[in-house]
């Protein structure tokens, strides 16, 4: 299985080119990322290794911002993490990864979670700023609130969010962040 989709984002002026493939063994993402917030203008291309239960195994992301280009990898070895080749125990047992430019890093936790309506779930996540070129251990809370809608919050919550994704888990529609492109 291959699919393939576009995300435009609202907030931060972006298309993504996104694509997740099914193999016997995990999926593979990879996508690309063009667009312009504030004063950046950005292009980013990433790759995410996942195992048939949704957890990462490890990650790729190239960027270049006004014309500064950086590199952050990442592998996940039994409960660490090693970013850039170097093991960070600031990160042990994070399950999961928040890239900022894409809808899809929320597709994870949706995922593994497997949340019934009503019930939530407090976690923490790797939150990769691409615009700044940064990462730190963040909470986040999702809850079920109907079939295909989750509410996502920041902890401490300064920022909450409805999100409708489709029966795989991808998001269609995240407000005021991202949407999912229709494509007649």
């Amino acid at each position: 299985m291959k699919t393939t989709l576009i995300w435009k984002g609202i907030r931060y002026q972006s298309l993504e080119y996104f694509t997740i493939q099914e193999t016997p063994e995990h999926y593979a993402v990879s996508s690309k990322i063009t667009g312009s917030f504030k004063d950046k203008i950005y292009a980013v291309e990433y790759t995410i290794n996942i195992d048939k239960n949704w957890n990462i195994q490890e990650f790729a992301i190239q960027s270049e911002v006004n014309s500064v280009k950086n590199t952050l990898s990442g592998k996940k070895l039994g409960n660490q993490w090693e970013i850039n080749q170097i093991i960070r125990p600031e990160l042990e047992g994070i399950p999961y990864i928040d890239i900022s430019l894409t809808p899809f890093t929320n597709s994870l936790p949706i995922n593994t979670l497997k949340l019934q309506e009503n019930d939530s779930r407090d976690i923490h996540v790797i939150y990769i700023d691409v615009l700044h070129a940064d990462f730190r251990p963040v909470s986040q809370r999702y809850t079920r609130t109907a079939k295909e809608k989750y509410r996502y919050e920041n902890i401490p919550k300064n920022f909450e969010a409805e999100i409708t994704v489709d029966e795989a888990g991808l998001v269609l529609d995240y407000p005021q962040l991202f949407e999912k492109v229709e494509i007649l």
